[in-house]
C-alpha cells in the first residue's frame, strides 16, 4: 500500500538557529495547530527533544477524540528532524522537517508520508475527509508561522 505525500515549503523570516529552536520546543506546537483540533500535549513539559523522545498528545478530528503518540526518529539540529506516529488516528504518519538557511531567512520543507485508516478502502476517507483536513492543518500552520516570524523591515 502506498503512502499519501504532503510536501510544503515555507520561508520563515528568521535565521536557522532561531527557527530550529522554535520547533525543538514541543509546547510551540500549540501555537501553530488549529484550535479546532483541541490539541493538548500530555507529556510533562518541558520536553527534551532528541532522538528517541516520545511525546503523548490528545487531539480531536471531526469531533472524535484520539490519543496520539509520536517518536522523534531523526534528530539533526539545526537541519532536520522527523517525528513518527507510534499510536494515533493515522495508519502511518511520518513527518520530516528540513531547515535550510537562505539570506538570513530559513526555508523550511515539510514532507509527510501518511495513510488513513480504512484498509483497502482507505482512499474513501482520504479523498472525502483526510486529505482536506491535513492540507488545512498545514495551511493554518503556515499562516501562524508568518505571524510568529513577521517580515523584517
Amino acid at each position: 500500500m502506498k503512502y499519501h505525500i504532503l510536501k510544503r515549503e515555507t520561508i520563515i523570516n528568521d535565521n536557522i538557529e532561531n527557527v530550529f529552536d522554535f520547533f525543538s520546543k514541543a509546547e510551540n506546537l500549540n501555537l501553530i495547530t488549529p484550535p479546532v483540533l483541541g490539541f493538548k500535549i500530555i507529556t510533562q513539559l518541558p520536553i527534551e527533544m532528541k532522538l528517541g523522545t516520545i511525546i503523548d498528545y490528545k487531539i480531536r478530528l471531526n469531533g472524535i477524540p484520539f490519543n496520539w503518540k509520536t517518536e522523534i526518529t531523526k534528530w539533526e539540529p539545526p537541519n532536520r528532524f522527523e517525528d513518527t506516529q507510534i499510536e494515533g488516528p493515522y495508519n502511518t504518519w511520518i513527518h520530516e522537517h528540513f531547515f535550510e538557511e537562505s539570506n538570513g531567512n530559513t526555508i523550511m520543507k515539510d514532507k509527510v508520508n501518511y495513510r488513513s485508516p480504512g484498509g483497502i478502502l482507505e482512499f474513501i476517507p482520504h479523498n472525502l475527509i483526510v486529505k482536506k483536513k491535513v492540507e488545512s492543518i498545514f495551511n493554518y500552520r503556515e499562516k501562524k508561522l508568518k505571524d510568529i516570524f513577521p517580515e523584517k523591515n
